[in-house]
């Protein structure tokens, strides 16, 4: 059986040393050493003044929706994983979709000046599957009608722009570490922001709202991480390198491949250093695409449609016009790709798409 994605697993001796420290202190939770290690040394990688790391990435967003104090309308990416959407509802925010590049699939930036309106607060868009945002159109309509910026970065670890980070733009960048994930601490995410007004409200809003043990500096919730999901960061940071040269050989891989697949690919943004996450192609017909991940599954092959349905088509969301959304999450796969994927296994993969296409 290939899944979609498998997660890394370090050297299990790596992780135990770890747990022996753990063991020692008896520390679990409460912004242990583990933590506030891993906090040091993403920030170090990364390239970024301040990063704050929470229970998971959709945490991470309702913190920052939170911390931002946003109310009203909040426009959105429809494609995207729900956790997108779902956190500006939870929070008591309206979604408001504007459709995607159809090369990037990225948020459109010239579509959203014209539903800005009196109800709007902020943009929170998608780097999607790693892709740059086109950041620069984006904080040109913000600065211009004094809307904050989020951006979802669940699929960018690694991912670059212009020489920086991506988790570097914006008023708050979010960022996921679940197991499927290129980096991952099992469960994860985290918060980077460069205001540190913002990184100190959100620091009390992960812990309760705790200022001190007897003292509470407003309302919070429980977004703190443990010190075993820590360990398991720190053990894979230290083979980031290695997983994101394996991860691009492996996409460079399929590229030879299935260069005779009818297919299209995501156009990477200019000025953007690709992590390859994920290696999505995009049918013709939604026919075809069906057509190939059921010959996939009948060899025992899972790709994913990353992300179907389009999220302006969820029951909890107003009605919205997306059509190029709502095209291309009908047409698309997601190949499997992840670190001990082989090269045998590619060629057999890609060998079934070819045939499919042929039959």
């Amino acid at each position: 059986m290939i899944q979609v994605t498998k997660p890394f697993l370090p050297p299990r001796n790596q992780y135990e040393y770890l747990l022996e420290g753990i063991w020692q202190r008896n520390i679990l939770t409460n912004n242990g050493p583990l933590v506030v290690e891993l906090e040091r040394k993403l920030r170090e990688y990364l390239g970024v003044p301040h990063l704050l790391y929470v229970t998971n990435g959709t945490i991470a967003l309702q913190l920052a929706i939170k911390a931002l104090g946003l109310r009203g309308h909040i426009i959105t990416t429809p494609f995207s994983y729900v956790a997108t959407t779902s956190s500006i509802v939870w929070e008591g925010c309206t979604p408001v979709f504007v459709d995607i590049d159809p090369e990037t699939f990225t948020i459109d930036p010239n579509q959203i000046e014209r539903i800005v309106d009196s109800r709007t607060t902020a943009i929170l868009a998608t780097h999607c599957f790693g892709n740059a945002c086109d950041i620069e159109a984006i904080q040109t309509v913000a600065t211009k009608y004094d809307l904050k910026v989020i951006y979802d970065g669940a699929h960018c670890f690694g991912t670059r722009y212009k020489g920086k980070s991506l988790f570097g733009f914006g008023d708050v960048s979010t960022a996921s570490f679940h197991s499927t994930k290129l980096f991952h601490s099992i469960e994860g995410g985290a918060v980077v922001t460069c205001n540190t007004e913002i990184l100190q409200r959100i620091a009390y809003m992960r812990n309760f709202g705790h200022d001190g043990p007897e003292k509470f500096n407003g309302v919070g919730i429980n977004g703190k991480n443990s010190e075993f999901h820590a360990a398991m960061g720190l053990c894979n940071l230290n083979h980031i390198a290695e997983i994101m040269i394996r991860r691009r050989n492996q996409s460079l891989v399929y590229d030879e491949l299935l260069g005779n697949l009818n297919v299209q690919h995501i156009r990477i943004q200019n000025g953007c250093e690709f992590n390859y996450a994920y290696y999505p192609i995009v049918f013709p017909n939604v026919e075809a695409a069906l057509k190939a991940k059921a010959a996939l599954e009948r060899n025992e092959i899972y790709p994913r449609r990353y992300f179907y349905p389009s999220l302006s088509s969820l029951s909890y969301v107003g009605r919205h016009s997306t059509p190029i959304s709502d095209s291309i999450a009908s047409r698309i796969l997601c190949l499997p790709l992840f670190h001990d994927l082989t090269s045998e296994e590619q060629h057999l993969i890609a060998d079934i798409l070819l045939r499919t296409q042929n039959a």
